[in-house]
């Protein structure tokens, strides 16, 4: 059996930022439960250098979006950012996996030999096809940005553990 490009897009897109609104939930019951303001954690990054938390929420969640419309071939939808709390990111990613929840695999496979375009800013990016850019552009950026949104929040407290990163691994664990 093939795996197909939309197998190895929409729904590992869908698990990771849905994962991601677990981990923000639990930031929501610390800060509920130490009694501290969510925009300390909301604000707070890993070095001066890098965006904050909430910003790496908001990427994670325009990655998913604009790489299942590159890959189908659409024009990504502007998502603003002005979500100022975590129940406001959490509505963010559910509004980015309805979104992603449009796509069918007849929209998206065969994209992994079709070249990928699109501006970011004042760069232009252009992938040669939809495999290398979901290689070396989609996944690892993805992953950037939720892996460190999950440790700005265990940096500042929150009891999380990988389990809370990797969510339900399909597996049938045991003790041996």
């Amino acid at each position: 059996m093939s795996l197909t490009m939309y197998q190895l897009t929409v729904p590992v897109l869908k698990k990771g930022i849905n994962n991601l609104a677990g981990v923000l939930g639990k930031a929501k019951g610390y800060c509920a439960e130490k009694q501290i303001d969510q925009s300390a954690l909301l604000s707070a990054r890993l070095y001066p250098n890098m965006f904050p938390l909430l910003r790496q929420v908001q990427v994670s969640c325009d990655q998913a979006k604009n790489a299942a419309a590159h890959f189908a071939g659409a024009t990504p939808p502007v998502f603003e950012d002005t979500e100022t709390t975590l129940d406001e990111l959490i509505a963010r990613i559910e509004k980015t996996v309805a979104y992603l929840d449009q796509f069918s695999a007849g929209q998206i496979d065969g994209c992994e030999s079709k070249p990928v375009s699109f501006t970011i800013g004042s760069y232009k990016m252009a992938f040669p096809s939809g495999l290398v850019y979901l290689q070396n552009f989609v996944l690892p950026n993805f992953y950037f940005h939720l892996a460190t949104a999950y440790d700005i929040l265990r940096h500042n407290g929150v009891d999380l553990g990988k389990g809370d990163f990797l969510g339900d691994m399909g597996a049938e664990v045991s003790m041996v």
